[in-house]
């Protein structure tokens, strides 16, 4: 198994990186030896990835980076890079690799005092792998501070270091920075080959796989999650009960507060999951005593971790909201395609009834206006308007029509 395998319906992007890796072996071998690089390389130092959600923008970036830091021995005889068994592979792929620097978004975007160390790290020599890698998750959350950090290593890299940007669309980064990158877009794969993937590699039954593929639409993580996990099955079903239950002001209300609590419960388990270790080993790393007691000038880090979490709890709701959102708007697609008489394969054939129901009871015309509604919902959410005002808004749309 390659480190490609996980790229689902992107034969043409892994073609281009693995020939990249290829050659980058040719330009660590040429200045280990002193000798001029090679012209036609068609590696480079800053690569940007776009696509739709669900593209696998991210697993594309990780896996260039296992490749480049693959150290198979069937490498010296020839073989291609990123073998996803060696040392290299398995840690960069799993994100402990000493030499491949992940940046997420933590809260709405990536502010310029979370990318200082990861600017200054990038100009410094591999410690132990071929390359210094950089992957920055949400390039499109950069504010402007921290894009121009960005700019300024991007602009003069050190020899050995290579910058991976993924975002939605080229659009979304600054010009003066995806200038100075090579591009490749990623599109959303088919729900055939999703499907496949998660019986040959999950190992889920057909019927279930196939499922979860035409629901999300081609969203591998989200297919995945919903192939996998009971409860996010419950919860898409309770979602796309949502549109029968709008009759009156009353249920789009507590409707509206069903979503946002359900997405609140979401970030909640993610926090327990995570914020009590992240402050324990915190807490251990500065020294604290038995008991709890925290060394003096140490209040201001465990208040930086705090602020950090609250803005990862946000951003989780958020997120969370944004799926049930999503499976909306593929519900009123559907209702859609049933009064145009579409032959569009619809997404949630598992809800056929509740799709007829409501495209006899509306036009095409108030269905349009609904997805508008959902879309809107989502612009304001991306503007930080408060959730339950936001989603309030769209079920009373909703009813309206």
């Amino acid at each position: 198994m390659t480190v490609w395998d996980d790229l689902v319906g992107q034969e043409k992007v892994s073609a281009v990186l693995d020939a990249a890796a290829r050659d980058a072996d040719a330009l660590v071998t040429a200045a280990a030896a002193d000798q001029p690089l090679p012209e036609t390389s068609k590696m480079t130092h800053a690569w940007l990835f776009t696509g739709p959600p669900g593209a696998g923008r991210n697993q594309a970036a990780r896996a260039f980076a296992a490749a480049l830091q693959c150290v198979s021995p069937d490498r010296a005889l020839g073989g291609a890079p990123g073998c996803g068994f060696c040392d290299g592979c398995h840690t960069a792929l799993l994100g402990t690799h000493a030499d491949v620097t992940s940046v997420a978004a933590v809260g709405s975007e990536i502010l310029v005092k979370d990318m200082r160390d990861t600017v200054r790290k990038s100009f410094t020599s591999p410690a132990n792998g071929r390359w210094q890698i950089i992957l920055v998750e949400d390039a499109e959350r950069l504010n402007e501070k921290s894009a121009n950090a960005v700019l300024k290593a991007v602009e003069e890299p050190a020899p050995r270091t290579v910058w991976l940007l993924c975002a939605p669309s080229i659009e979304d980064v600054l010009p003066t920075i995806r200038s100075r990158c090579r591009h490749l877009n990623l599109r959303t794969p088919s729900v055939e080959a999703v499907a496949d993937m998660l019986m040959r590699r999950d190992g889920i039954e057909p019927e279930v796989a196939a499922s979860a593929a035409r629901a999300t639409q081609g969203h591998v993580d989200r297919a995945r999650r919903l192939a996998t996990d009971p409860a996010a099955r419950e919860r898409r079903a309770a979602v796309l009960k949502l549109p029968l239950r709008l009759d009156e002001v009353g249920a789009c209300l507590r409707a509206a507060q069903e979503l946002v609590d359900a997405a609140a419960e979401d970030a909640k388990q993610l926090a327990e999951e995570m914020d009590g270790k992240e402050a324990e080993e915190l807490k251990a790393a500065l020294g604290a005593v038995q008991g709890g007691r925290m060394p003096r000038g140490t209040a201001g880090v465990m208040k930086e971790l705090e602020d950090m979490q609250k803005r990862r709890r946000t951003r989780t709701q958020r997120d969370s909201l944004d799926v049930a959102l999503g499976d909306l708007t593929a519900f009123y697609r559907d209702v859609l395609a049933l009064q145009l008489g579409t032959r569009v394969a619809l997404a949630n054939a598992d809800a056929e009834d509740a799709l007829e129901r409501l495209a006899r009871a509306g036009t095409a015309e108030s269905t349009l206006r609904r997805i508008e509604a959902i879309a809107a919902c989502r612009e304001a959410l991306d503007r930080n308007v408060a959730p339950l005002l936001a989603v309030e808004a769209m079920t009373l749309a909703l009813r309206a029509g």
